[in-house]
């Protein structure tokens, strides 16, 4: 029995990069496809949207001294690219897949219309959100929470390389820890990093669950939607 059947699935792009840190890891992203086809087989209607912080970061190093503006344009460019290297590995698994960006470029890309966006996933299509929010200042974890408001997914699933929030990070306090429940205004008040502030007043205003897990472990997607406790969950 299914507990969600529409799922945001929102993943950093330093998570395409795997070990090496930057660039785009095809293991890792045959990884994540096949966690990916493991819900949708199951009849889970899904929407992802990807960063761009392994090619590209707007508040990087490399963009220092660079026009905010630009630099985040570049990092929603980025995006883009990991939007489609995701849509190539989905379909060679035989899955229907549209990338919507932001920012429109209709030779790769579909302009995001949020019913069109509405249309693909009822016909069983997976939406890739690429662009970020089209504008910039604000981070894909806020075009996450944007698009996942936007479509009505059930949950916002946020994938990191923890399996879950911690009082502190557990990779460096080893007394940290893990919270298997926050509220959102503890997640605000504590300053935590679960996402950006804008993105938590968004899905709290829309009374959109978080979940923060660990998209390493294999079958954790699966297990979310199927209700498993697994990672975090803020709502």
């Amino acid at each position: 029995m299914l507990k969600y059947t529409r799922i945001l699935l929102k993943l950093s792009g330093e998570a395409l990069a795997g070990d090496q840190g930057y660039g785009l890891d095809p293991t890792v992203i045959q990884f994540i496809s096949k966690q990916v086809q493991e819900v949708y087989e199951l009849g889970v209607s899904v929407g992802i949207v990807v960063g761009g912080g392994n090619i590209f970061r707007g508040v990087s190093d490399a963009a220092k001294g660079m026009d905010r503006s630009t630099a985040d344009y570049m990092g929603m460019l980025a995006t883009v690219i990991n939007s489609l290297s995701l849509q190539d590995a989905l379909e060679k698994l035989g899955l229907p897949v549209r990338v919507q960006s932001a920012i429109t470029m209709p030779q790769v890309a579909e302009p995001f219309i949020y019913r069109k966006a509405i249309r693909h996933l009822e016909k069983g299509r997976i939406v890739i959100f690429a662009g970020g929010t089209g504008n910039p200042y604000f981070t894909t974890d806020t075009a996450a929470a944007l698009r996942a408001s936007e479509i009505k997914a059930d949950v916002l699933l946020k994938a990191t390389n923890v399996d879950g929030v911690y009082t502190a990070d557990p990779k460096k306090d080893p007394t940290a820890t893990k919270f298997e429940t926050l509220s959102y205004m503890q997640a605000l008040n504590m300053g935590l990093k679960v996402m950006d502030a804008a993105a938590i007043s968004l899905c709290m205003e829309n009374k959109l669950p978080i979940v923060v897990f660990k998209l390493q472990e294999e079958g954790n997607i699966k297990k979310l939607v199927l209700g498993e406790p697994v990672g975090t969950m803020v709502a």
